[in-house]
């Protein structure tokens, strides 16, 4: 935006630590409904010490405050209440072969796009870790896992090992 700061309005300031995030949101916002907006820093002509704003064409004013004003009255997509998103525990193990095996699993599930949560601190080793995914996903993770146990046990049994020690 090329327009000098007599020509334009300050239709968002703010000094807060996470200012220039939200500044650029709403550059990105006003973009998108067709109207140049610019995020400028304190070192710009007009802008406070400390703050960030974002800039509009003056004529474009109304405009840009009706796209903000509909855009804070939009409601938010509803949360999914159901308990398919409630994680379960798929492996539990203790002391430091416990946290290297969770974390081998987790390897696994991430490799199959499988997200996890690994419970557990290093720290305090009597505690068990537990390997927790979407109970909705929870029979794919074991699949993923059984899998991956197949895969290793043939790999052992062609280099001729037999398995493990």
């Amino acid at each position: 935006m090329s327009s000098s700061p007599e020509q334009t309005v300050i239709i968002f300031r703010s000094p807060d630590l996470g200012a220039r995030e939200e500044a650029e949101t709403i550059r990105d916002l006003l973009e998108g409904a067709g109207i140049a907006a610019a995020v400028l820093a304190d070192d710009a002509p007009g802008v406070p010490s400390g703050v960030v704003a974002v800039r509009v064409a003056a004529a474009q004013e109304k405009q840009a405050e009706a796209v903000l004003a509909a855009a804070k009255t939009a409601q938010p997509l509803p949360a999914d209440n159901t308990s398919k998103l409630d994680l379960v525990g798929i492996f539990e193990g203790v002391g430091a072969t416990g946290e290297l095996e969770a974390i081998s699993i987790r390897a696994v599930l991430d490799a199959n796009g499988l997200p996890s949560v690994l419970v557990g601190s290093s720290t305090i080793p009597n505690l068990p870790f537990v390997v927790q995914v979407p109970a909705v996903l929870a029979a794919q993770a074991r699949e993923a896992l059984a899998e991956a146990q197949r895969a290793g046990e043939a790999a052992a049994e062609a280099a001729g090992q037999g398995g493990e020690a």
